[in-house]
């Protein structure tokens, strides 16, 4: 589409790229026939094609307002529309550029401030999450419905972590809300990493990948996450780490976004690049090891939920489904396994309702094979299935776990 950006939007750090990614849109509309929200609200704006020209409207000089802010804060992020997209729209960043713009000159109000302030400052922190968790438990009667159905309804004994003793080693991200929410995800992956001849070796001062805090009106503080992780990483990388995990998809589609993120830092750009390229997803590991080997056949009946952000983000679909066949596992049919499960990070907390529906959804979809159990790759979804209380759904490197030799 044709573009005449403002002046004041030609001096923002991106605009050349906003006005890249808005040319390539031919308005086509396929994006919107496997967009969630569109195809629940059946609204133009609340679609990718809607949005685009809600961006497009306010970098040409249009004032920005709340009803649209309103709608791209719907937009689950899930980027099922870049699949789908015939003319390959980074829908993603413009995305960002967009709700950067919007967000600094439309003041939310007060409530949501506080809401999105107090998920920056508690989600981030592992050991005050891990608390809250145990404090939550405690008093879960006492706790409103939808609070209390977001707190684990038991969490698997985590196990001991083998002590890093083989020449290849990699480093693995520990997550925000995993250690609490599911404790012996990282764990199993140790185990198993290291059943195969690879350690796990600890970066202690690597945190929260930053995707939380760029997704919720803080861009400058997320990048200042990811240099400090780049800094962590740094000299464990020099000194002959091969690769750096994530057990959760969402953490490990925003680092290997690092290198484009930062790639106008004179100080990172290099080092954002070069992680951004040993950022490996678990199954990018397992997939060409030798699983069968050190675990036994299974027959287990399960459903594999692939996250958006494994499937869309890291173009990974199928590659855990494959690993899990290989094994055994009886893997069920799932009818339109493309759409998310609404948890989208903090979506399930920031748009509760939209949430709920698009989880009941995926969760019908999921059980129509009537599986023993569920198997993910991200924490946010694991945790946003588990709140309806239905068939249990565990990270897939618990179920490898479960059934080594």
């Amino acid at each position: 589409m044709q573009t005449n950006l403002s002046e004041q939007s030609k001096l923002l750090p991106r605009a050349e790229e906003a006005d890249k990614i808005l040319r390539t849109c031919v308005h086509c509309g396929f994006c919107n026939a496997t967009c969630p929200t569109y195809q629940l609200l059946g609204d133009e704006l609340d679609g990718p094609r809607g949005r685009i020209y809600l961006i497009k409207q306010v970098l040409e000089g249009a004032p920005a307002t709340a009803k649209a802010q309103l709608h791209l804060d719907r937009c689950l992020t899930c980027r099922n529309c870049e699949t789908t997209c015939p003319s390959g729209v980074d829908y993603h960043n413009l995305l960002d550029i967009g709700r950067a713009v919007i967000d600094k000159a439309v003041p939310r109000p007060a409530s949501q401030r506080l809401l999105r302030q107090g998920l920056r400052a508690l989600a981030p922190n592992p050991n005050l999450f891990r608390t809250l968790l145990q404090i939550g438990a405690t008093f879960r009667p006492l706790l409103p419905g939808g609070v209390a159905a977001k707190l684990p309804h038991d969490l698997p004994a985590t196990g001991e972590r083998p002590v890093p003793r083989h020449a290849r080693r990699v480093l693995m991200l520990e997550g925000c809300v995993q250690p609490g929410l599911s404790p012996n995800t990282n764990a199993a992956t140790a185990r198993v990493l290291d059943r195969l001849g690879i350690s796990v070796i600890p970066a202690s001062d690597a945190g929260c990948c930053g995707a939380l805090d760029y997704h919720l009106d803080a861009q400058a503080m997320g990048l200042d996450r990811a240099r400090r992780n780049i800094d962590a990483w740094w000299p464990h990388l020099e000194n002959g780490a091969e690769a750096i995990v994530q057990t959760a998809s969402g953490c490990g589609a925003f680092i290997k976004d690092y290198g484009h993120l930062l790639e106008r830092d004179p100080v990172y750009a290099a080092k954002a690049q070069r992680v951004s390229e040993l950022a490996l997803d678990l199954v990018q590991v397992l997939a060409d090891e030798p699983l069968e080997r050190v675990c036994a056949a299974t027959d287990q009946r399960i459903a594999f939920h692939c996250p958006c952000t494994l499937q869309h983000a890291q173009k990974l679909g199928g590659a855990v489904e494959a690993v899990l066949t290989r094994l055994g596992f009886n893997l069920t049919a799932v009818p339109d396994s493309h759409l998310c499960c609404g948890s989208a990070g903090t979506y399930s907390i920031t748009q509760p309702e939209l949430a709920r529906q698009l989880r009941d959804n995926k969760l019908n979809a999921l059980e129509s094979g009537h599986p023993e159990i569920i198997a993910t790759a991200n924490i946010g979804c694991q945790s946003h299935l588990n709140s309806a209380g239905r068939t249990p759904v565990r990270h897939w490197i618990e179920l490898v776990d479960h059934v080594l030799r």
